[in-house]
């Protein structure tokens, strides 16, 4: 096979379908991981790329999804999400634990068990899609800021470590993006997912993954350290005009 090979996490919906679709169009070959391996398989014939299930919490499904990778150029970390909106005094653990365990754990994992190919490719390339929750704290939000903020620490203290590697790493730290985030952050409340867009124009995935492969097709000796993007109408996580 010539063509490159993109890993993505979190491809079966979003970001990562967007940016698997987007990566295809590139001309990469690209390997799709998510837990819905049903709606993976289907993108995968779609852009004619492999479908392997993956959660990201989970060391042996880790392990198996990098065993069926034989090499790799490009690692887009975008499994991740949050859970609820809850105050610090009435925080739920257990929205903590899967909120560290998928956005920091999960990408540690997976970013850990594929450095070697990404380094043997000779001009590998991580991509890590963290959120403006990564510099910004807010009211209701602890759980998924604290562990956005540890995934972007995890994410340049890579950077430095990789110096004089092959490997070029980029953060992406979007702003409001409508997917089915907030369906999820809310347990599968629609209505309560859809005020959080309202009077907004916000990003679409496929905004999300055009940056992403812009960045991944730079000339091999341009690395774009972090880029934030954010919708028009929104200047922070918390300040957003609505119509």
């Amino acid at each position: 096979m010539n063509r490159p090979i993109a890993v993505v996490t979190g491809a079966s919906a979003g970001i990562g379908e967007a940016t698997a679709r987007r990566l295809a169009a590139e001309g990469f070959h690209v390997v799709l991981g998510a837990r819905r391996v049903d709606r993976l398989k289907a993108i995968a014939d779609e852009i004619d790329g492999v479908a392997v299930e993956l959660d990201v919490t989970s060391a042996p499904s880790v392990d198996a999804f990098l065993d069926a990778i034989p090499a790799a150029n490009v690692l887009v970390n975008n499994a991740g999400g949050a859970r609820g909106l809850a105050t610090v005094a009435e925080a739920d653990e257990e929205h903590w634990r899967w909120m560290w365990e998928t956005n920091v754990l999960g990408t540690l994992r997976v970013t850990k068990g594929l450095l070697p190919k990404l380094i043997a490719s000779g001009d590998g390339h991580v991509v890590t899609v963290t959120s403006v929750a990564a510099y910004e704290a807010y009211d209701n939000g602890s759980g998924y800021t604290s562990a956005k903020h540890a995934q972007s620490a995890l994410h340049r203290t890579l950077r430095g470590e990789l110096l004089g590697r092959p490997v070029r790493v980029t953060e992406i730290l979007p702003g409001m993006v409508e997917t089915d985030f907030s369906v999820n952050r809310f347990d599968g409340d629609a209505d309560r997912a859809a005020a959080v867009y309202q009077g907004v124009t916000p990003l679409t995935a496929d905004d999300v993954a055009d940056v992403i492969a812009f960045a991944v097709t730079r000339p091999a000796h341009v690395n774009l350290d972090q880029i934030v993007l954010k919708p028009r109408a929104q200047a922070s996580a918390s300040r957003i005009h609505r119509a």
